[in-house]
């Protein structure tokens, strides 16, 4: 879908959940290291987002605060769940952020995690969890009815879920149609099409670079099939990574973050996400498989309770390197 030759993008997750589990809630800590990622290179900054399974800060206050402190480098949520906003605040909201960052935005959305903790959050809002990636797409359809809206578009929007008249009274973004949406899943055939038919990009976190690459291609075919443009979707990857020159030492740390992250051992999360450790050189060469595979954008989430410590080894060795081998 996107150039093949090109040279990967890489980005760094913000340690907004990290920070919270060691109980520092401060958002100074995150500038900094916003700032000491832009300077270091990095293509992108990224956060997370829960409300009562995995608590922090808001993401897209948090954004705002990066995207004021920031001047190259683009921003994005990895992942939002998207439908715990209503739709019409959720619009109005992302359009602001795109405006404080000058179109540097890139949005990942997801359904929810399907663990019960997750539940929980969608009951408490009394938002219904079954359906949820209908819900999702009706969603994230209302805010492109509403960011189009200014320039001609339609100004109501009724959806299954979702249900908005009066759009082109919101104020719009500051990248015209609205900021990129990529749908953060996994590569079931369902979730597959649905990047195909409606989405920006693609943003999985498979633990092996074959079953990316039978993914990727899959999307492909259905795209073209659709009549969506060469180009049309982002092929983007989240992975958790730990960089130590002493290899026992990165999965040790690993596999304390994942405990402390999830309450499973990292043997257990590891058939489900992607997870590397090591030396730079080893987990760049790990993340090149994905490159291969079709990855044009990384989102690195730092698999440590001390995130920071790793960030100058990443942009100063493990990206050089995975760039010489992609």
């Amino acid at each position: 879908m996107t150039n093949a030759q090109s040279q990967p993008r890489v980005g760094v997750l913000l340690p907004t959940r990290e920070l919270a589990m060691t109980g520092e809630f401060s958002a100074a800590p995150l500038l900094d290291f916003a700032q000491q990622a832009e300077e270091l290179g990095f293509d992108s900054l990224w956060t997370g987002d829960s409300l009562l399974a995995r608590p922090r800060l808001d993401p897209l206050v948090v954004l705002a605060a990066v995207a004021a402190a920031t001047s190259r480098v683009t921003i994005g949520t990895a992942a939002i769940t998207a439908v715990l906003r209503p739709p019409l605040i959720g619009a109005n909201m992302v359009a602001s952020l795109d405006q404080v960052a000058r179109g540097r935005l890139t949005l990942g959305v997801g359904a929810g995690f399907p663990v019960p903790q997750t539940e929980e959050e969608f009951e408490q809002l009394g938002i219904p969890f079954t359906g949820r990636a209908g819900r999702l797409d009706d969603t994230v359809a209302l805010w492109r009815a509403a960011w189009a809206s200014r320039a001609g578009g339609e100004p109501d929007f009724t959806g299954r879920h979702a249900v908005g008249r009066g759009l082109d009274r919101l104020p719009p973004p500051a990248t015209p149609q609205g900021p990129p949406i990529w749908l953060a899943s996994s590569d079931t055939p369902r979730v597959l099409a649905r990047v195909a038919e409606r989405y920006d990009g693609w943003m999985p976190f498979l633990p092996t670079p074959e079953a990316y690459a039978a993914g990727w291609q899959r999307i492909g075919e259905l795209a073209a099939e659709r009549g969506r443009p060469e180009g049309a979707i982002t092929g983007a990857f989240y992975a958790t990574i730990n960089v130590n020159p002493d290899r026992q030492r990165a999965e040790e740390e690993l596999e304390e973050y994942v405990q402390h992250y999830y309450g499973r051992p990292l043997g257990f999360m590891a058939q489900i996400q992607a997870y590397g450790n090591g030396t730079a050189e080893e987990c760049a060469q790990w993340l090149a498989g994905y490159v291969r595979a079709g990855a044009r954008h990384l989102v690195i989430r730092i698999g440590s309770l001390q995130p920071a410590t790793q960030l100058k080894e990443i942009a100063e060795v493990l990206v050089p390197a995975l760039r010489r081998l992609a």
